[in-house]
Formats: structure tokens, sequence, C-alpha cells
């Protein structure tokens, strides 16, 4: 019996608190409901707040490196250019994620945001390898620094880095949203690269040692790459279709199993759409005489109160239904 067939729709949609929700029942096997997600409009402020204050600082710290003629200061500059630009590709990400689905991307445009992530943690890897291979050239013949001027542009772009953090930590979600997540890296690694500078600025201001400016702009990409690989890698786990971290598949199938009726769980597959938006499929095979409509329902159910699955496509099957070796 296959119950994939369409019969019975039903459809709600809900505002609540800026976001919405989708329900997509089927009177058979296809249910999708509770595409309950977190691009809340406080996502996009967040984000604009943090663009317009890493912009400024951006141009405060070319120019004060140039004055000053710290690496430390330029390249954290180059970073915040970098900031800026993923900054401005999360908001433009967001805007395209709400985009309803259509008949060529029946998914909607939730991947653009695990694009943009992707492409972030790709240029705070380039930026690294920039600023190790300039910090390396300084290491032999370090020039003179304007210490002074230099630990005052850092304090004030510290300063202006922290304010950007606390306002996408307070109005967006840093912590399930990769793509504000990985926005929130760039600016933490900015944070850093102020801390860097006005530790190398100390440092030269006291003991004319101009060799701290490379060695701290080293340790800084050191720790722009750690935050960098963490979306590198999330980011490309959800475009393979990687199973959710936060989820076990051999748990799910358990559940399913013991759910009165079904006799094997195959085909099971769970997949992230975008961040907070998990799916999954899979194949209930039943007895000849069970009733579909309510182990469907039994199932739908453990998948979304055990392990916060709502968007859930079941095919429901007995020993009639037979269908060749299914390749994954």
């Amino acid at each position: 019996m296959n119950n994939h067939s369409h019969q019975g729709h039903a459809h709600e949609h809900h505002e609540h608190n800026g976001k919405q929700k989708h329900v997509h029942n089927d009177g058979h096997g296809h249910s999708h409901s509770g595409h309950s997600h977190s691009h809340a409009p406080n996502n996009k402020k967040g984000l604009l707040i943090a663009l317009i204050i890493t912009g400024g600082i951006m141009f405060l710290e070319f120019f004060g490196g140039l004055v000053t003629g710290s690496l430390a200061l330029l390249s954290d500059s180059g970073h915040m250019l970098s900031d800026t630009a993923s900054l401005a590709l999360s908001l433009v990400a967001m805007i395209f994620a709400v985009k309803p689905p259509s008949l060529k991307n029946s998914y909607g445009y939730y991947r653009f945001e695990i694009m943009a992530a992707l492409f972030n943690g790709v240029t705070l890897f380039v930026i690294a390898g920039f600023i190790i291979r300039e910090a390396w050239q300084r290491f032999f013949e370090p020039p003179a620094v304007a210490s002074g001027t230099m630990m005052i542009i850092a304090a004030v772009g510290l300063l202006a880095n922290l304010i950007s953090a606390w306002s996408l930590m307070r109005k967006s979600d840093t912590k399930e949203n990769i793509n504000v997540r990985s926005a929130y890296l760039h600016i933490m690694g900015d944070a850093l690269g102020s801390v860097g500078a006005l530790l190398a600025g100390l440092i030269m201001n006291l003991f004319s040692w101009y060799i701290a400016d490379p060695i701290i702009s080293v340790l800084v990409a050191l720790l722009i790459l750690r935050g960098a690989w963490g979306v590198l890698k999330q980011a490309f786990h959800i475009l393979m279709e990687g199973t959710p971290v936060s989820v076990n598949t051999n748990d799910i199938k358990e559940a399913l199993l013991n759910i009165d009726g079904v006799e094997d769980v195959h085909d099971l597959h769970v997949w992230t759409i975008t961040s907070g938006l998990d799916a999954l499929s899979g194949h209930l095979l039943i007895k000849d005489h069970a009733d579909p409509h309510s182990i469907l329902q039994k199932a739908i159910n453990v998948v979304e109160d055990h392990f916060a699955i709502q968007h859930t496509t079941l095919q429901i099957e007995n020993s009639s239904v037979k269908h060749g070796e299914l390749r994954v």
C-alpha cells in the first residue's frame, strides 16, 4: 500500500511573534507540519546594526593603519572589510530565505543562508592567510609603528565590535542559525584583532619590540581560523544532506518500530534544510490488516514529540508493495 497519495489536504497558516508556521497534513502518508523557523525580524535588525557599526570602524582602522604603519590595524581592517561584505550577504540571505517556494524551488530559498555561511567561512580562511603571509614578511624587518595612535584606534574598534556582538547576541539567534553565527564569528574575529592590536601597541610602547605586531597578528589569524573551520564544517555537512548532529537515526528507527503494527522501517533519512528546520523521510512496513492512518498519525507524533522534527514525509507499505533495492 503506497500512501504517498494526496487526498484530503488541509493547509493552515499562522502568524505568531513574527514567525510563520505552515501546517500541511495529507489524509494519507505525506505530512508536513510546523515550518516554524527562526527567521524573525530580530535577526535582520541585529545584523543591520552590526553592519553599520562594522562598516564605520573598517574605514577608521584602514586609515589608522596607513597613518601608524601597523599591520595589526591594517589586517584587522581587511578582516572588517570581509565582515562588512559577509554581514550584507547574511542580510540578503535572510531576505531570500523568506521568499515562498516555487515550482522550480520547492524548498524555497532556505539554503541561501547555508551558502552565505559557507562563503563567510571561506573568506575568513582567505583573510587569515593574507595576514599570516604579511606577518611572515615583517618578522625579519619589523617596521616602526606609531603605537600610541594605534592603541587609540584599536580601542575604538574593540568597543564597536563588542557593541556589534552584543547587538547580535541580544536580538538574533547566534546559536541555532548558522548564517547569523557565521556573521557573529566574523565580528568576534574583529574583536580579537582589536585586542591583539591593543596588546601589540602596549608592548611596542613599553619596550619598542616592534616584532610584537606581526606575532600577535598571526595569533589572531589562528583564532579566526579556528572559528571559521567550525562554520565551514557545519555548512558543508548540511549541503551534503548530513544527519543533524542533534539526531540519532537509530533512536528514531527504534521509536518507530515500537509503534504497534509497524514491522519494519527502511529508507530512513534525516537532513537539515536550513538552521532550525530539519526534515525526515522514510518507509514504514506495517501489518496487512493494520490501520495505516492511525499508524501514520502515531509516527508523526513520535517524530515531532521526541525528536523535534516537524517536516515529516512517511510512506506506508504492507506486504503487497514491492520495490527495487534502494540505493541510499
